[in-house]
């Protein structure tokens, strides 16, 4: 295990949640949400995700909606696809300093590589915990800050939501010809961040890696993670 986490009212705070009083029934999913499969403790954070993943896509729909009433639709899904990523996930528990509350197994703490996987799937528990606590306007409260300032950095972002259009207008413009992409589903797991790896390729040399959901998150996350080693060069 790793070490004692802190006390869940400071979680709470920084959930941006001060009207309401935590009470026990609150904590208790607060803690069930922070408790990872890896620890071998019951409950744990399985079902409060699968929860979460449906809260957190309709809040993100809400919020574009009334962010950018006058933006097209399919340009909002585009913008969903980046406010409910495994990446945006991830960085939200970072922004929180998720793991002072987590628990997990001593195994999984000493994997530097599956930390943002594991922040990424007890973000999105808590967001299912969230919301039966205290409805979609809680969640809201949390979110929307984070919302607009990572809505403002993706539609400033040259490459907006579609890494595999920029990588492929970058590579043929250079003559390199098409990206290659090559999917693996690694387990069955419906919600699972780690659910399909994608590596693209391109010559004379470049490859880089990403993981989905879907094939088509695990693709784009590759094409994102090549096109910033092409930014970095």
């Amino acid at each position: 295990m790793s070490q004692q986490p802190l006390p869940l009212e400071q979680l709470w705070e920084a959930l941006s949640q001060p009207r309401k009083t935590l009470k026990q029934v609150d904590a208790a999913l607060l803690q069930e949400a922070l408790t990872h499969t890896s620890s071998g403790l019951k409950p744990h954070h399985e079902q409060l995700e699968f929860l979460g993943d449906a809260v957190l896509r309709l809040t993100a729909s809400e919020f574009i909606a009334s962010a950018y009433p006058q933006m097209p639709v399919g340009e909002r899904s585009n913008l969903r696809a980046q406010l409910v990523s495994d990446r945006w996930l991830a960085e939200l528990g970072a922004s929180i300093g998720i793991a002072r509350w987590w628990r997990i197994g001593s195994k999984a703490s000493g994997d530097s590589a599956a930390a943002a996987t594991i922040r990424a799937e007890l973000s999105e528990a808590l967001i299912g915990a969230l919301y039966k606590i205290d409805g979609l306007s809680a969640v809201h409260q949390w979110l929307t800050p984070h919302w607009q300032l990572s809505a403002e950095a993706v539609l400033s972002d040259p490459h907006r939501a579609n890494c595999k259009s920029a990588l492929q207008e970058w590579s043929q413009g250079r003559g390199l010809g098409l990206p290659t992409y090559t999917s693996e589903e690694m387990n069955q797991r419906h919600g699972d961040p780690r659910r399909f790896r994608c590596t693209v390729s391109l010559p004379p040399k470049l490859t880089a890696e990403g993981w989905g959901r879907s094939r088509r998150d695990a693709e784009q996350q590759a094409a994102r993670a090549a096109l910033d080693q092409l930014d970095g060069n």
